[in-house]
C-alpha cells in the first residue's frame, strides 16, 4: 500500500508521520518512511538544489522537473521495490505537492505539472492520500516558533503563495475523493496524529 502526507507548509505532518510509523510497526507492519523531494541518495542530492535558499535564481519549471526528476529516482530505487515486497509506503509528499505548488503556486499550470509526472512515475498514484489541511497564516507561525526545522527556499515565499497552495490542495482533494482524506491540521497535535492512525489502519 502507497499512502502518502500532503499539506501546507507548517501543518505537521512530519511529526505525524513519525507517530503513525511507529504505531503500525508495533501492530506488526512493514513500514517504509520516506519523504520528498528526496528519500534516495540520488534524489537527496536534487532535494538540496531544489530547496537552497541561494538558489533565487532558479526558473519555476527547473523547479518543477528537478522535483520530477528526483520523484522518479525514488520511485526506482525506494516506493516500487518496498511495494513489490509487499510493504506498506508512507511518503511525506509527492506528485500532489507538485501539483499544487508548481502547478498553481508558480503558475504552470497543473496540466503541464501532470503530464511532466506522468512521465516521471508511469502514472504511479497513491492507495490514500492524507491532507493537512491548515491556514497558512497559522503554519508559517509554527515554522517561526520551530528553532529545529530547516527554513527552506519555498518557506521564504509571500502568503499569497502559501494561500494559492492551500486551495489547489483542496481542490485536489474534491477532485481526487477516493483516496484522499482530509483533516483539520489546527487540532492539537495529539488529536491530529490518532486521527492519521484511525485513518490508515481503516483502509488497511
Amino acid at each position: 500500500m502507497f499512502i502518502t502526507l500532503e499539506g501546507p507548509e507548517g501543518s505537521g505532518k512530519t511529526t505525524a508521520i513519525k507517530y503513525a510509523v511507529s504505531e503500525l510497526k508495533k501492530r506488526g507492519y512493514e513500514i517504509v518512511e520516506t519523504r520528498e523531494p528526496g528519500g534516495t541518495s540520488i534524489s537527496e542530492q536534487i532535494r538540496n538544489v531544489i530547496l537552497d535558499k541561494e538558489n533565487k535564481a532558479m526558473d519555476p519549471r527547473t523547479e518543477a522537473l528537478l522535483y520530477a526528476a528526483s520523484r522518479r529516482q525514488h520511485l526506482v530505487e525506494k516506493i516500487w521495490p518496498a511495494l513489490k515486497e509487499g510493504k506498506i509506503v508512507i511518503c511525506d509528499r509527492y506528485l500532489d505537492s507538485s501539483l499544487a505548488y508548481q502547478g498553481v503556486g508558480r503558475g504552470i499550470g497543473t496540466k503541464n505539472i501532470l503530464n511532466a509526472n506522468l512521465f516521471a512515475t508511469e502514472d504511479t498514484w497513491p492507495d490514500l492520500t492524507i491532507l493537512f489541511d491548515i491556514d497558512p497564516t497559522v503554519g508559517m507561525e509554527r515554522i517561526a516558533a520551530n528553532s529545529n526545522r530547516e527554513v527552506n527556499r519555498l518557506d521564504l515565499e509571500e502568503m499569497e503563495f502559501h494561500k494559492k497552495v492551500r486551495e489547489a490542495f483542496l481542490k485536489l482533494a474534491k477532485k481526487y475523493k477516493k483516496r484522499y482524506v482530509v483533516i483539520d491540521a489546527s487540532k492539537p497535535l495529539e488529536e491530529v496524529e490518532k486521527e492519521v492512525l484511525d485513518i490508515i489502519l481503516k483502509r488497511l
